[in-house]
């Protein structure tokens, strides 16, 4: 049975951060709230972890794993090459729901971009996120909290059911604010692409697009 720890989406007691922040020094899995959906988060650096993920969605190794990021400079560490349109839409954008996919830095796991070199990045509007972040000194992961080919989890209850039992820790935040995936923009060709519209509608990309 999992163990729910329940803390103020807004903001986040710092005994409770340090508390989800040593499940993950341990390698376990932990659902946190985003600001889109709940969400499966690991140290990306820790290829145990990473599998484990995997396992407990019942997830394809040939799919990718987004990672959350607490800042553009958290970005930049982890991706090469960024193109100038990257800072463009990060300025618009972040903190919030857009993900961008860009070229990884060697020390983001090949497993971790299933093997195609490229990783999807997003600075969530996500308080109790952030602070896990920052505390732990790395970003996380940032698949989503449900099993592969069922619906993603709004809330810690939502999570409980499908994957509490697989689930060391659940982090109740509350219901998600938004309940839709974040849209998600590839940057890693010569023309941005959008291969997901979620909460950002293609109209606000429009400019920086082309679309």
């Amino acid at each position: 049975m999992s163990e729910v720890l329940s803390l103020n989406p807004r903001n986040p007691d710092a005994d409770g951060v340090r508390r989800v922040v040593q499940f993950l020094q341990r390698g376990e899995v932990v659902a946190l709230p985003t600001d889109t959906v709940y969400g499966l988060a690991a140290n990306p650096f820790d290829l145990a972890a990473v599998e484990r993920i995997y396992a407990l969605k019942g997830r394809a190794h040939a799919k990718p794993l987004s990672l959350l990021v607490p800042g553009i400079a958290a970005a930049e560490e982890l991706a090469r090459e960024l193109p100038p349109i990257f800072y463009e839409l990060a300025e618009a954008f972040w903190p919030g729901p857009l993900t961008l996919v860009v070229k990884a830095a060697s020390p983001v796991p090949l497993k971790v971009t299933a093997q195609t070199g490229h990783v999807a990045l997003r600075f969530p509007l996500a308080p109790i996120a952030v602070a896990v972040m920052l505390e732990a000194g790395f970003p996380v992961t940032a698949t989503s909290a449900n099993l592969s080919g069922m619906p993603e989890c709004a809330s810690a209850q939502e999570v409980a059911l499908q994957l509490g039992p697989a689930l060391p820790l659940i982090v109740d935040g509350g219901a998600a604010r938004l309940r839709q995936a974040s849209t998600l923009v590839d940057l890693t060709g010569g023309v941005p692409r959008l291969l997901r519209e979620g909460v950002i509608p293609s109209e606000a990309l429009r400019k920086y697009l082309a679309l």
